[in-house]
């Protein structure tokens, strides 16, 4: 079972008094979203090992990846934990949130390119059919490529109100047969290098 509580110290990351009171909003209003964007930040610090990121790249992508998800906090608990299917509207709802997170971020200047780019592409997908701009392969910022593949992880070994989690063996296979097609094949090669043991903030 995931762990249902991460304690992670955001010194450094709450940059001006918008963001403190954006991550207050997160944790409050859609506490299961803060603790997945916790555990991301700490994947992210994992794969920067294999992907061999400089210091100040892993802290940024620990950043970014922490905060891809503040756009969410512009959106309803109601609609965002609905069980039933999204209508046309309420999807278009859901996708808003990368450039809502950006646009939040770049009106502080605290949060440097390298952060929103983040936010804003986590959901481009390798082949160009990701949103909001439609990037492919390595127009796609390297942060939020390997944040795409690092949520999908999380979302996939995490319990969801509509299904169940799977096990990080078979999060593992679907992350491979979606390189090349969702996901940069190089990063998620990278995330196989990651031991099941490292990988300490999920029980088996």
């Amino acid at each position: 079972m995931v762990a249902s509580s991460i304690n992670v110290d955001n010194s450094g990351w709450e940059r001006g008094p918008e963001a403190k009171i954006w991550i207050k909003k997160l944790r409050d209003t859609h506490p299961d979203i803060y603790h997945h964007s916790s555990r991301l930040a700490m994947l992210a610090e994992k794969i920067a090992v294999p992907l061999e990121l400089s210091e100040e790249a892993a802290g940024q992508l620990s950043r970014g990846c922490f905060l891809h998800d503040i756009g969410k906090t512009a959106i309803s608990r109601e609609l965002i934990t609905q069980r039933d299917s999204f209508n046309e509207e309420q999807w278009k709802i859901i996708r808003s949130h990368p450039e809502i997170g950006a646009k939040m971020l770049e009106g502080d200047p605290g949060f440097g390119p390298e952060i929103i780019s983040i936010v804003r592409h986590h959901h481009e997908r390798w082949d160009g059919r990701g949103y909001p701009d439609g990037l492919a392969g390595t127009n796609i910022p390297l942060g939020a490529r390997i944040c795409a593949v690092l949520d999908a992880f999380d979302s996939m070994t995490s319990n969801k109100i509509y299904r169940r989690r799977i096990s990080l063996s078979e999060a593992r296979l679907e992350l491979i047969r979606n390189a090349n097609a969702q996901f940069d094949p190089e990063i998620v090669h990278a995330m196989m290098e990651i031991s099941e043991q490292t990988l300490n903030i999920y029980s088996l």
